[in-house]
């Protein structure tokens, strides 16, 4: 027998010969509530949703749900009365949460009685943890800039737990997401329970007194020490591969492998998940047996080493799942006189269980994706997955099973889903199960025991894992095979949810004739959201908000074309190597990227830089790279700046062609205009002088568009064009009263002014100067450092502006 259909389930679809379990023998078998624990875990479900979301929606659908329960799957009445007493119990415990969820600390707090609660993170110059303030009973992050090579040092040996620490800092609320679609981490946090970001002003072990350690805070030091060990004694690659599949952290891992291993749909494999459980369980049962203790033993000593495990690796909402589950299946050999249950039931009593202790972490993207594939591979198993005998095909149909499930959660979270990855997920799931799972752990253990590790061995993994991340790192390039439809409102969830559900339904129906409409409901899965977009009348000009630089994003309507004004840029500055981070902050890769893609944009049909700094086009390598740009328009000056000969190398080998415009240049798409009216050709002066200035007449509005154009280059324009009036203009210079002058206004007169200026930025941009000029001509102001992006939507002549903070 297999040990349990639950674990061989995940066994079995995640690729490990289930043979490997036999010696566990038990059979979960039913009861008159087996097999209702997913409705149940459904009105649980919807509960939480009717408290965090929006009440009366899905209030309305629970109504509708248990009628549909009563009705057609013919509930009876203590069933459908359990349902209705779930659905309540989740709704008081999501109002309770809601509730909760606030800080109580005052903003004027600046001494803190801290104990720390997680590892450390030092990247850098940076150290952040979590803690507990023992004041308040509240959790904060605590930032501290590091400020030597040598404090780096000993940070990194010292132990942070068994402290209670007085530190002293500034109280900051997270950053917000100032774009559509942009990570909001203040949200992120509040999820977590954390309100206040601390920036520490000195070390944060300076003022601390020991404590009676916890054997909580003993095994999260066990864990920290284990990633230390592992860093000291083994190669960066084995290392880093070790730590993510021993302890659950990935902070060792180099950020470009991760971006692949993201990019090709297997980053789940460096996740501690039912996988990695299932293996050690059984590896450990094993063993245990071998040496001679019972079943009855070994069972009860393994429900006291899940929580043990749990912490070891890092808790996150997949390895939280993973436990559950085991733990519950435990308990039913434990007390299977009492307890009989069926995978799915075993599922489903673990996510009310994990909902009813953390309802928040519904939000959470590991806890979706780790409860819809997992709870898909389970349904699935007997009707579908059960047809395919042979090991290769069932090895790609529970891949595809497990790409459908997550497709709803990935577009949301991540707004695209490589298709590379059930070709990857093929590949890669043996190589983790028979070769990287168990070899590392293997290795770790014989490291610990002897103090030393066989040369041969040590060389298989480093060649093996440099493969491997060769190999990756070439799938990761097939962007072709990436859909990226954008990221899916409420109604597209609900459409892409209901969708996969028929895909399966009609899947696991033996019916050749229904085949049709099965590949039906696939073709319009992948097709409706791109369809809509393609064929939506209403067309955008967005100020992307990319801090202290410019992006302005011009989309027609029908698709007709995506032109993209600048991408910003990320001003970096020579550092010691020790305080250089792992993946310093982009502006290219991290906000307009995930902006473009979170709208479906992929392809730019004209990439336009204004203009050399590196403020206006310091991302545009990140562009080039990462979407499909079909032309790139640059000013047609004599000198380029560094930066935009870096753009044409780039722009050469990506086969791009490169435009050189001056004033006179113009294109029209439909009843949309563009005039260049700035600079000459050939120009040779100053560069902001020289910034490419673009006329639009679109959506019913004129724009005057001329990136850092300063006083000067607004004089020469006002004289060629003597009758120039606008009704947007977009602030030159940021703002700066460089640009922006009293003739340049009082000519073109403006209703509207858009300004790109970072937060708090140190050169006081937009100046109050250029505000009040624009004021006396009664110029509504919309600004990114306050508004965040602001967009324009269109219909034919006709729109509206809006912001995206309020």
């Amino acid at each position: 027998m297999i040990f349990g259909k639950l674990i061989s389930n995940e066994i079995i679809y995640a690729g490990i010969n289930p043979a490997f379990l036999g010696f566990l023998n038990f059979q979960m078998e039913k009861r008159i509530m087996n097999g209702k624990y997913l409705y149940f875990a459904l009105a649980a479900l919807l509960g939480v949703l009717t408290a965090l979301v929006t009440f009366l929606p899905f209030l309305l659908l629970a109504i509708f749900y248990f009628c549909i329960l009563y009705t057609y799957k013919r509930f009876k009445k203590v069933h459908l009365v359990v349902s209705i007493g779930v659905f309540i119990l989740f709704l008081g415990v999501g109002h309770r949460a809601e509730l909760f969820n606030k800080t109580i600390i005052p903003e004027s707090t600046s001494t803190f009685n801290l104990e720390y609660t997680q590892l450390p993170k030092i990247d850098g110059a940076l150290l952040q943890i979590e803690a507990i303030d023992i004041t308040f009973k509240e959790k904060l992050l605590i930032r501290y800039p590091i400020k030597s090579k040598l404090e780096k040092e000993n940070l990194i040996q010292q132990n942070f737990f068994q402290r209670q620490c007085s530190v002293s800092g500034t109280m900051t609320k997270p950053k917000i997401a100032k774009n559509p679609n942009a990570f909001d981490y203040r949200q992120y946090l509040a999820d977590r329970n954390i309100y206040w970001i601390i920036e520490a002003n000195r070390s944060l072990l300076q003022d601390c007194t020991k404590v009676k350690p916890s054997f909580l805070s003993l095994l999260k030091q066990l864990r920290y020490t284990g990633i230390l060990f592992l860093e000291k004694h083994f190669p960066a690659d084995i290392a880093s591969l070790s730590a993510a599949l021993i302890f659950g952290d990935r902070t060792l891992l180099d950020p470009n492998l991760l971006s692949d291993y993201q990019q090709t749909g297997i980053v789940h494999l460096l996740a501690i998940s039912g996988l990695h459980v299932s293996l050690l369980i059984g590896m450990f049962f094993y063993l245990g047996i071998r040496f001679g203790m019972t079943r009855e033993y070994m069972t009860v000593l393994l429900l006291v080493l899940l929580p043990v495990y749990v912490v070891l690796t890092g808790a996150s909402p997949s390895v939280i799942r993973a436990a559950l589950m085991i733990f519950l299946v435990l308990l039913t050999i434990k007390f299977k006189a009492y307890i009989k249950l069926m995978p799915i039931d075993a599922i489903s009593l673990a996510f009310m269980l994990y909902l009813f202790v953390s309802p928040t972490v519904l939000f959470d993207a590991g806890f979706q994706l780790s409860f819809s594939v997992s709870g898909a591979i389970i349904l699935a198993a007997p009707h579908i997955l059960g047809r395919y005998k042979d090991y290769g095909l069932k090895m790609l149909v529970t891949s595809i099973t497990a790409q459908l499930a997550a497709l709803p959660f990935l577009l949301y979270h991540f707004f695209e889903l490589s298709l590379i990855g059930i070709l990857a997920n093929m590949l890669y799931i043996p190589l983790f199960s028979f070769i990287y799972l168990p070899g590392l752990y293997m290795l770790f253990i014989i490291q610990l025991l002897f103090g030393t590790s066989p040369h041969i061995i040590i060389q298989f993994f480093l060649k093996t894992i440099n493969l491997s991340n060769e190999m990756i790192a070439h799938l990761s390039d097939f962007r072709f095979l990436s859909f990226i439809p954008g990221r899916p409102n409420s109604w597209e969830m609900f459409i892409y949810i209901g969708i996969t559900f028929f895909i399966f339904y009609l899947w696991e129906l033996k019916d050749p004739r229904k085949q049709i409409h099965l590949l039906t409901a696939i073709i319009v899965l992948f097709a409706f959201q791109p369809i809509c977009s393609r064929f939506s009348p209403v067309g955008e000009v967005t100020m992307i908000d990319v801090g202290q630089g410019d992006s302005i994003l011009i989309h027609l309507p029908h698709d007709k074309g995506n032109y993209l004004i600048d991408t910003g840029g990320t001003v970096s500055f020579h550092e010691e190597p020790w305080r250089r981070r792992t993946k310093p902050y982009e502006v290219g890769r991290d906000t307009v990227v995930p902006f473009l893609k979170g709208k479906g944009i992929t392809r730019i049909d004209k990439l336009i830089l204004t203009h050399g700094d590196m403020d206006h086009i310091g991302g545009s390598l990140s562009i080039i790279e990462a979407l499909d740009v079909k032309e790139i328009i640059l000013p047609a000056v004599i000198e380029s700046s560094e930066t935009e000969r870096e753009i044409i190398i780039a722009a050469n080998k990506e086969g791009i062609p490169v435009i050189r415009s001056a004033a006179g240049d113009r294109w029209s798409v439909g009843e949309n205009q563009f005039y260049i009216v700035n600079p000459e050709r050939n120009y040779s002066g100053e560069r902001n002088s020289g910034s490419l200035t673009i006329v639009a007449y679109l959506g019913g509005l004129s724009w005057f568009l001329g990136g850092d154009l300063d006083q000067a280059g607004e004089e020469k324009i006002i004289k060629s064009y003597p009758h120039l009036t606008v009704d947007v203009l977009k602030a030159g210079h940021h703002g700066s009263k460089t640009s922006s002058a009293d003739g340049f206004i009082r000519q073109i007169k403006p209703k509207i002014a858009l300004v790109s200026a970072g937060e708090k930025n140190r050169f006081g941009h937009p100046h109050n100067e250029v505000l009040k000029k624009l004021e006396q001509q009664h110029t509504k102001i919309y600004r990114t450092d306050l508004n965040g992006a602001v967009t324009y939507r269109f219909y034919h002549r006709k729109g509206t502006f809006s912001t995206y903070l309020p």
